[in-house]
């Protein structure tokens, strides 16, 4: 269970945070590139603290996102398998993923994280921002941005041992330490994870063994304060995820995702206004896929992103004013017996994307203003310019409306661009944004409503009988089968987010609801397996010493895809947990996920989990 609060307590000011949900801090990051008080930020923002992911036990990053407004996802199976999340109804592809400032992403066939490799276990803060951020971080933030924060050393040497178990001999060991040693602060983190799984293709003609999952996760970060107004930072994080999938009766296949984030950053505050921030980074997402114990290997794939950032932010008094400059090398590749057939297709590619960026903000009184614009100019498509625009008025102590726009684009892959079905033609995808949000909080009780519309052009999309591409198409396919990657599309996202929170008798209520109409402007339809609504509503609470929480997440019909007649269920999950202190040293969490033991799919002829129990045990002294 996720004891995930969705647009709870929040101050008079722009978020959708909650107590066990997203728990507001003094600061976020993500917004604007750089620390503000939460007060001054305009973006609809979510923060997810370290004691929601402590609960939410053996799930992936999906799991978790699942229960934040705004959010949901897709899975072809369990955990390991390829993943989908939506945020505001868009691509997978359009919501990137940062961590610890590390650009993570693969350049295969649809972009985007591996967000099933992505280890929770080491995750000290996630900041959500919905909506575009093109003008802050260029290619990609077409729907949202999430970065992700490891743990931080603080305070004295403090060790951490978690044990758990669960259904499907789920096991999980979790090995933490961290702490400050003089100017040094450091954190280190190991989890292995292992499950048999359930059968993940029920249907005829796929083996029906349990498809299962390992994987290792480990992470460093070490951080040395050279003064009172500089510092050295550096981490590194290593995850991979080796999981079973079926493709016939009697085979069973793997595929093995390495994810690693390395980066180094120096961060100077040369007077009280003035401060710089220089960093070099290299984000690798790299998938093999085999028989069990076989080679060669069917396919493999391999992004390597490495990007160097020097920021400059002056604030005086209610102004902050902010440039950069980023430059970013893209390399891919692609091979494997199937992946390259007769010979044809491998691919090893690289690209460059050097870009400028300003920002502007400012508080004052009930007035708060966001500006920002960032010029990219890419290897292979030359320039683009976009730009951002909030105002926030606080018409009373309690009530606050905001407004924004803003434009954003998504480069296509390099594999979309030269591999055997990339034509040479394509272009960017392309947004405009608008969005306005009322916001209420007094006391315990908070309430919001934002409304949205994010118009798409060019939008990529893969197109049967377009062949053969002029990069290969595989000419031993039929005609009618010779597909090719082609800008035909435009896409309309728009919604209404509704959320509130109260807490009553000492209990903590809270509660979203999204109404979207995500769809295909060309065809008229629907988006894949995007719902029209979904909702959360949960509590928890404080019983001597234990903390229980529940939620119930709701998610309406969809279609399987905008071209297709087949329709997947919508369904409902009950999800619950309990918490405590055994001892000053021993915490024990219990957590069962599908109550009811719903029967559902996310994706056409792939199971999801049943009923599930967890419970682990952590050691922890202090």
């Amino acid at each position: 269970m996720l004891s995930v609060a969705v647009g709870a307590a929040f101050p008079t000011f722009s978020q959708t945070a909650a107590q066990g949900e997203p728990q507001l801090r003094e600061t976020v990051v993500t917004a604007t590139r750089g620390e503000q008080p939460i007060g001054d930020v305009i973006a609809d923002v979510t923060i997810i603290d370290r004691q929601t992911i402590e609960r939410a036990g053996p799930v992936g990053l999906a799991d978790l996102l699942a229960r934040v407004p705004g959010f949901q996802i897709t899975r072809n199976g369990g955990i390991g398998t390829t993943t989908s999340v939506f945020v505001r109804g868009g691509e997978s592809r359009h919501t990137p993923v940062m961590i610890d400032g590390v650009r993570v992403e693969s350049q295969t066939t649809s972009g985007g994280a591996s967000w099933s490799t992505i280890p929770l276990s080491q995750i000290e803060r996630i900041e959500i921002v919905r909506g575009p951020s093109s003008a802050v971080y260029g290619s990609d933030a077409v729907a949202g941005m999430i970065q992700i924060f490891t743990r931080k050393g603080q305070g004295p040497f403090a060790p951490s041992v978690t044990i758990g178990y669960g259904t499907y001999n789920t096991s999980r060991t979790e090995l933490a330490a961290s702490g400050i040693a003089g100017a040094f602060d450091y954190s280190f983190g190991v989890t292995q994870e292992t499950s048999n799984g359930f059968n993940a293709r029920p249907v005829a003609g796929q083996n029906p063994d349990p498809d299962g999952y390992k994987s290792m996760s480990a992470n460093t970060k070490v951080g040395f304060q050279i003064n009172r107004d500089h510092r050295l930072e550096a981490n590194i994080l290593q995850s991979r995820m080796d999981s079973q999938y079926d493709q016939g009766l009697t085979r069973d296949y793997r595929r093995i995702s390495d994810v690693q984030t390395i980066g180094a950053q120096w961060m100077g505050q040369w007077t009280p206004e003035y401060s710089t921030r220089l960093s070099l980074t290299q984000g690798t997402d790299a998938t093999e896929e085999a028989l069990n114990g076989s080679t060669p290997l069917i396919a493999f794939d391999k992004t390597r992103i490495r990007t160097f950032l020097i920021q400059n932010d002056y604030k005086i008094g209610g102004h902050l004013f902010t440039a950069l400059y980023e430059s970013r090398q893209d390399n891919f590749k692609l091979g494997g017996s199937t992946a390259v057939p007769a010979g044809q297709g491998a691919v090893n590619r690289d690209r460059s994307l050097d870009s400028l960026a300003i920002g502007y903000g400012w508080s004052g009184g009930r007035n708060t203003l966001q500006l920002n614009m960032r010029h990219d100019k890419d290897s292979e498509f030359g320039g683009k310019t976009t730009g951002s625009a909030g105002y926030a008025f606080a018409m009373t102590p309690a009530w606050k409306v905001s407004a924004g726009a803003g434009t954003s684009f998504r480069v296509p892959t390099l594999y979309q661009r030269f591999s055997i079905y990339g034509p040479g033609n394509l272009v960017p995808e392309s947004g405009r944004n608008v969005e306005a949000s009322l916001k209420f909080a007094e006391g315990t009780a908070a309430f919001g409503v934002t409304a949205y519309r994010n118009r798409l052009t060019n939008l990529l999309t893969f197109v049967n009988g377009l062949g053969p591409c002029p990069n290969g198409q595989i000419t031993v396919l039929p005609a009618a089968n010779r597909s090719c990657y082609a800008n035909t599309s435009q896409a309309l996202y728009e919604g209404l987010t509704f959320t509130a929170a109260e807490t009553v008798g000492g209990v903590h209520i809270y509660g979203s609801l999204d109404l979207q109409n995500p769809r295909n402007l060309v065809t008229k339809r629907a988006l894949q397996r995007r719902s029209n609504r979904f909702a959360t509503i949960g509590a928890d609470t404080r019983v001597g010493n234990w903390t229980f929480a529940s939620d119930i997440l709701s998610v309406s019909d969809r279609r399987e895809s905008d071209t297709s007649p087949i329709i997947l269920n919508g369904y409902t999950l009950v999800n619950f947990s309990a918490t405590t202190s055994l001892s000053r040293e021993w915490k024990l969490l219990a957590k069962l996920d599908n109550l009811t033991d719903k029967v559902y799919q996310t994706a056409t002829g792939y199971a999801s989990p049943r009923r599930t129990l967890y419970v682990a045990v952590t050691w922890a002294p202090q």
